[in-house]
């Protein structure tokens, strides 16, 4: 998955991905250490299990895409991509209205929205898939 905070990545993913693939998302593991380094390890472990993944995280760029593709490419199996491409000021709209923990700080999102790169197959993706409000 790739879009902003708010953009829907987990309802799609809910809607799409959740009955036939294992969901991994950073966001389980909100107070834990090294959250990069253990997400990169659990989908490692499930494509060596034979299990589809979905990672639900923004991975706005190609530099935060790079480890995961590298983990499908090294278990045989195609990597692909689905952009949520949901404008900045529709995505602040939806933050605003999350309670707690589920509200991003306005600085995250700009910050992702700055480093958002759109997925390509150049990128080693066997597909993109772009999906629009």
């Amino acid at each position: 998955m790739v879009g902003l905070p708010g953009s829907g990545k987990s309802t799609w993913v809910a809607g799409h991905l959740a009955g036939s693939h294992v969901v991994v998302s950073k966001d389980h593991w909100p107070r834990a250490r090294h959250r990069e380094a253990r997400q990169q390890r659990v989908v490692a472990e499930l494509l060596a299990e034979g299990r589809s993944v979905v990672v639900d995280n923004t991975s706005p760029s190609v530099a935060e895409r790079a480890p995961l593709i590298a983990l499908a490419a090294a278990a045989g199996v195609p990597a692909r991509a689905v952009f949520l491409d949901v404008p900045v000021a529709t995505c602040r709209e939806r933050n605003e209205a999350r309670t707690g923990a589920a509200r991003v700080p306005l600085v995250g999102l700009h910050s992702a929205a700055g480093r958002l790169v759109p997925p390509t197959t150049a990128e080693g993706l066997t597909g993109v898939t772009v999906v629009r409000p």
